[in-house]
């Protein structure tokens, strides 16, 4: 079998050299990424898992890893004269315990096994989701909405405990009050233990015997209740609002939780809008653009006029300063308005209108105004 065995340093991947620290490191990603209660039915993940598991528990013990430092896998299946009579003697009961109570806390549902604390103190409710629509002016000015959800608040008959008026909740005689339990699992690795949610008191630490008929034992009773959400001056589409405080009750005295609410802003037919600008067409008239002149540019902030350049191409950027979006963190900072001019050439002329513009292209083209007349008899 030892033949068989791959390097246990390189199975964790360190150096051998590797402290403590790294040790548990290395096991910690390998242990999460192949755990069998990640990667169920998976016959490769189980067998990664068991290796990395037989590797640390030699390699995190300074007796048996000056052992396997000096004989190898032989130390452990007699080969070196005074073996541990193969990895299975091995007692993950100890020493195992309590580097997956320590890693995988988190991981099996709760926290550290050599914790005394207990699991059923106070925590803040969940956190709330909703949505609103705004106009694109809206999001540029801010606004204030109001918004209906139901909300829970803690029952007025039982004041939130759950029982029936004049009784109170007794300590889940399961758990001890401490809201989980450890379970203890024999594996091919030994006996391994895990800590989950007390199944019979849901994670409260407390049982309710006799239930309040107004709340039916939640702690709580739900209303339909008005909010009132105000959007800042600037806010983008998909961005959201936290409100604190308006989100689900906390559990075992903790605080409420909180309300986020995104916002979704409606698309404008003129304006469109790229971080703290806003940008826009405007069309001119060939004669504007080559005679100049002044012409109505609309902004967000309404009507201003602006004097066109003698000459002024189609596709001409114009600029205007400080008529774009605010700033979220200062509102009295703005983007500015980008407008595109754009030379609009007419579809139909009149009699009139074609012999004037004839005029000009025979000016341009030094021709004389009698010929101009021939061409229109």
């Amino acid at each position: 079998m030892a033949e068989n065995k791959r390097d246990y340093y390189e199975v964790l991947g360190v150096p051998r050299d590797a402290d403590e620290a790294a040790l548990k490191k290395a096991y910690r990603a390998l242990a999460k990424k192949y755990h069998p209660d990640t990667n169920q039915g998976d016959p490769e993940a189980e067998a990664k898992f068991k290796e990395a598991s037989e590797a640390y528990a030699v390699l995190s013990d300074p007796e048996k890893r000056r052992q396997y430092d000096q004989f190898g896998h032989a130390a452990f299946d007699g080969g070196a004269g005074g073996g541990a009579g193969g990895f299975g003697g091995f007692d993950f009961t100890g020493d195992m315990g309590d580097i997956f109570g320590d890693i995988f806390g988190d991981f099996f549902g709760g926290g550290s096994r050599r914790s005394s604390r207990s699991y059923n103190g106070p925590m803040k409710g969940a956190t709330l989701r909703t949505s609103i629509r705004i106009t694109f002016e809206e999001s540029i000015f801010g606004c204030e909405k109001e918004i209906e959800m139901n909300s829970k608040d803690p029952c007025p008959s039982c004041g939130g405990t759950g029982a029936k008026p004049g009784t109170h909740p007794v300590t889940c005689p399961k758990c001890g009050g401490k809201g989980q339990v450890v379970y203890s699992n024999q594996t091919p690795l030994g006996v391994m233990r895990s800590v989950q949610t007390c199944p019979d008191c849901g994670g409260k630490g407390t049982i309710i015997k006799e239930k309040c008929p107004t709340c039916r034992g939640n702690g709580y009773t739900t209303s339909r209740k008005k909010i009132r959400i105000t959007v800042p001056a600037g806010i983008a589409d998909g961005q959201s609002l936290r409100k604190a405080g308006f989100g689900d009750l906390g559990t075992n005295g903790g605080e409420r939780g909180d309300l986020l609410v995104e916002v979704h802003v409606s698309s404008h037919p003129i304006f469109k809008r790229q971080d703290m600008n806003l940008y826009s067409t405007v069309p001119i008239s060939f004669a504007k653009a080559a005679l100049g002149g002044e012409i109505t540019i609309r902004t967000i902030d309404g009507d201003t006029t602006y004097e066109v350049k003698p000459g002024t191409q189609t596709d001409t950027k114009v600029r205007l300063k400080g008529k774009g979006v605010p700033s979220l963190r200062n509102k009295n900072i703005r983007g500015d308005h980008i407008v595109t001019l754009v030379v609009q050439v007419p579809e139909k002329l009149n009699r009139e209108q074609k012999e004037a513009l004839q005029a000009f292209a025979d000016a341009m083209d030094g021709k004389t105004p009698e010929r101009r007349r021939g061409l229109f008899k």
